[in-house]
């Protein structure tokens, strides 16, 4: 049981009257059909309950309940049952589970107040999570408390052996296709491609060398966008339309000589990956060198062959093959259970007097283009929040979003000062879109979410990142991405 917000409600005098908690319960064990009754039905109502889309296995549904303490059990094809990876006491009405919504510590029964810890309240956002407690035979134990050493090695070691024995080919899909961009194409006509493809980046081939020599990202146009808008800058529109690829690059490697070699972004290697390679190797090749993709590339030894590009390995494809591996034994890795603010896992807004070692930074709409892009190269985020005065979550500025300045040769035209951030979203959207948590760009999650369920998320095509947000106000705590997760699985 996951309380996921808050709700009032109100009397008919108009009087605020009792606060309600809005509260998942979920019976992740099968069935064909299942059915939640507590205390808060009396015992005789029974609230059905539905699969999770993609889970059929997996039940759920969500119930406004009071602050306190409530006995429930679910009813699974006929048969009363309960959780027992949940709290659970027995009582009047058998074995049943229990759940303890308190927005104040007043709500505290007696029964449990004289044994429970003040950490063990549950919080009205459920911070929640952090600890359970199961009541049997009269005596407390915590159910979950931070998770031991011994079982977060147990289950860093079972995922790097899965990972050590299947390899780069098994993330080829039966069909696609993958896209390489000639180093002598126009680097304007490049651009359009990326756009009108709605891909990030694509590998480089070079025909007089016959092999693949880089990669060409969004980072590139941000930096061309950049110089475009630089006064002193000697490339002009007319150049850009004839500039190529491997000009814009070579003038890259000069600007990066020209600043003592600094600048980390600015020139890269190509880093590729063989089929043959396991899947850990893959997945630390994309960290160590933080690209989003890899390449995968195979090489023949017949003389007068060339290399051929199979696909685009990423680490929400490595992470897809962790998910469906695990997915029917879940027990095997005991971090999985365990709430996303329970552990080390991604960035986080600061609370008063703690300490943050890299700060979550947000925007709000009205600040400027070259603000976002500034924080995309120097700081080397690849996503800002866009949040409103009360740091709500409105949209999400990435990388990605700068391909969209390809259409119509916008970029061509614009002052990267004078262009808002809300200006420069809406040329990526449809004409009737707005601010509203479009599915495909807003991808969030509770601080409350299992460490499973952040991986379920991450591991769909497209989503790179997890917006950690407060239910109910949508404000913004924190950042988990995939980069956060594979750090945390890998040690």
């Amino acid at each position: 049981m996951i309380p996921v917000g808050m709700d009032y409600a109100r009397e008919t005098s108009g009087v605020i009257g009792t606060v309600l908690i809005p509260t998942r319960f979920v019976w992740p064990y099968g069935g064909r059909s299942v059915f939640l009754s507590g205390s808060f039905t009396g015992w005789s109502d029974h609230w059905p309950m539905t699969p999770v889309e993609g889970c059929p296995t997996v039940f759920q549904t969500i119930c406004n309940l009071p602050p306190g303490y409530h006995q429930y059990k679910f009813i699974v094809d006929g048969e009363w049952k309960h959780d027992e990876h949940q709290p659970f006491v027995r009582g009047n009405y058998g074995t049943v589970n229990t759940i303890l919504l308190a927005r104040e510590s007043e709500y505290v029964p007696e029964i449990l107040s004289a044994r429970m810890s003040a950490g063990s309240n549950m919080d009205v956002d459920n911070e929640a999570f952090k600890r359970l407690v199961r009541v049997s035979d009269g005596t407390l134990h915590e159910a979950l408390a931070r998770i031991s050493e011994a079982d977060l090695q147990v289950s860093r070691h079972r995922v790097c052996a899965f990972l050590s024995t299947h390899m780069a080919y098994e993330l080829l899909p039966e069909s696609g296709k993958v896209i390489a961009l000639d180093v002598d194409l126009p680097v304007k006509q490049a651009f359009h491609i990326l756009h009108e493809q709605g891909i990030p980046m694509a590998p480089l081939w070079d025909f007089f060398k016959g092999k693949f020599v880089g990669v060409l990202s969004a980072l590139d146009f941000i930096l061309i966008i950049r110089e475009l808008g630089n006064h002193g800058s000697n490339l002009t529109e007319e150049e850009l339309e004839a500039h190529t690829i491997s000009a814009w690059k070579e003038a890259k490697s000069y600007l990066n000589r020209q600043n003592g070699g600094h600048g980390g972004t600015l020139t890269r290697r190509l880093v590729h990956a063989a089929p043959d390679e396991n899947l850990k190797d893959v997945a630390l090749k994309i960290l160590q060198n933080e690209v989003a993709t890899v390449p995968v590339i195979h090489t023949s030894s017949e003389e007068g062959s060339f290399p051929q590009l199979l696909h685009l390995a990423s680490l929400s494809g490595i992470l897809k093959c962790i998910c469906r591996y695990f997915r029917h034994s879940s027990g095997l890795l005991p971090i999985l259970q365990l709430p996303i603010c329970e552990i080390p896992l991604g960035t986080w807004v600061p609370r008063i007097g703690e300490p943050n070692q890299r700060p979550l930074a947000m925007l709000r709409p009205s600040a400027s283009l070259n603000s976002a892009l500034s924080l995309l190269v120097q700081a080397q985020f690849s996503s800002i929040p866009i949040v409103d005065d009360n740091d709500s979550l409105l949209d999400v500025y990435s990388r990605s979003d700068i391909t969209a300045l390809a259409k119509d040769k916008v970029y061509t035209h614009i002052n990267l000062e004078e262009m808002t951030i809300h200006q420069a979203l809406q040329l990526g959207q449809e004409p009737y879109s707005t601010y509203g948590f479009s599915s495909q760009r807003c991808h969030m999650c509770l601080r409350s979410d299992t460490v499973h369920k952040v991986m379920e998320r991450l591991a769909k095509p497209g989503v790179r990142r997890l917006i950690v947000v407060e239910a109910g106000s949508k404000r913004v705590e924190g950042i988990v991405t995939l980069s956060d997760i594979f750090m945390f699985l890998l040690g």
